[in-house]
């Protein structure tokens, strides 16, 4: 974690730097955002596999549900943050980014804890590892199967971000409000996270896999409802239950891997989760000029039919602890 924010710091410096001289290159550009995703990936699998060793077993839904808080705060101020900067000075969004890793770095050397368990260096090859984890991860059926009904949910989800944005559009909503709209998003998962303590323990695992699959496929049709901001509106509410299943399923994950594996478990589960993700805005981008905004939905809405339909029948939700 410390080293890929100490990476994304000097990326951004860098083009703070060229920004400053006037020397900005669009591959300079697209090299800082291509290691700011490599490590977003990194840190996000690091953070989360040496979670249980910061809080006690008890305490990790609790963990779980108040990063996800954590997260949908920071994407609902981040928008409105990142256009105040700008307006300030081309310089600032750049630059509080920069800032923003480097405090991160500062405050990952105060951390004591012991983020694994103690292990006996080994020579070991990288590919027998990756092969270990994912025959691990691929023998444990609660795991797999939720970490594949997550990637139907996540491709649906990021395809319908283009269709909220050209749907609104053709009902006269201005690229203020649209932009405006998706803090509908941040205020779905904020709402979701103040709900996610009572739910989870209220809940079995099983009532908040299938409601939350059966939510968002409940909720896609809701976008042919009239209204201009309806659409920010409907999409915001497919997140409200995101946090609960972190705090359930991905707390299941974190207590059933073995400390050896953890983070190969959730590199699995993290490329499962976004590798879909280009391949949803590709399509969605294809069907929406080919076909326009009716089909999209409709067939958006039928994977999420076939999601939500196998998190009620799957036996190994069905079975789960």
């Amino acid at each position: 974690m410390i080293a890929w924010d100490a990476v994304r710091c000097v990326a951004y410096s860098t083009l703070v730097a060229a920004l400053a001289l006037g020397h900005v290159r669009y591959a300079h550009i697209v090299a800082v955002v291509a290691l700011d995703g490599c490590g977003f990936v990194f840190f996000t699998v690091a953070e989360r596999s040496s979670l249980r060793h910061v809080v006690t077993d008890e305490q990790l839904p609790a963990a779980l549900g108040r990063n996800q808080a954590r997260e949908y705060a920071a994407l609902l101020a981040g928008q409105p943050l990142g256009g105040v900067l700008y307006g300030l000075s081309r310089l600032a969004p750049f630059l509080f980014d920069a800032v923003s890793y480097l405090v991160s770095v500062v405050s990952l050397t105060l951390v004591r804890a012991q983020l694994q368990a103690e292990r006996v260096a080994e020579p070991r090859k990288l590919l027998h590892e990756v092969r270990e984890g994912l025959a691990w991860f691929w023998n444990e059926p609660f795991l797999r199967t939720t970490s594949l009904l997550v990637m139907g949910s996540d491709l649906t989800l990021n395809a319908l971000y283009l269709v909220v944005i050209v749907l609104a559009r053709e009902r006269g909503a201005s690229a203020a409000l649209i932009g405006a709209m998706f803090a509908f998003l941040g205020v779905g998962g904020l709402l979701g996270s103040v709900i996610a303590p009572r739910l989870q323990r209220r809940l079995s695992t099983r009532a908040v896999v299938g409601a939350t699959m059966c939510l968002e496929a409940a909720l896609v049709p809701l976008l042919f409802v009239p209204g201009t901001v309806t659409p920010g509106l409907v999409y915001g509410a497919m997140f409200l239950l995101h946090p609960t299943w972190a705090a359930v399923v991905m707390a299941y994950r974190l207590r059933v891997a073995p400390d050896e594996l953890i983070g190969r478990v959730q590199s699995v589960a993290t490329l499962l989760s976004l590798g879909p993700v280009p391949f949803a805005f590709l399509g969605v981008g294809f069907a929406l000029e080919a076909f326009g905004t009716t089909p999209s939905v409709l067939a958006l809405t039928g994977v999420m039919v076939v999601v939500a339909a196998g998190s009620v029948a799957s036996p190994a939700v069905r079975a789960a602890r």
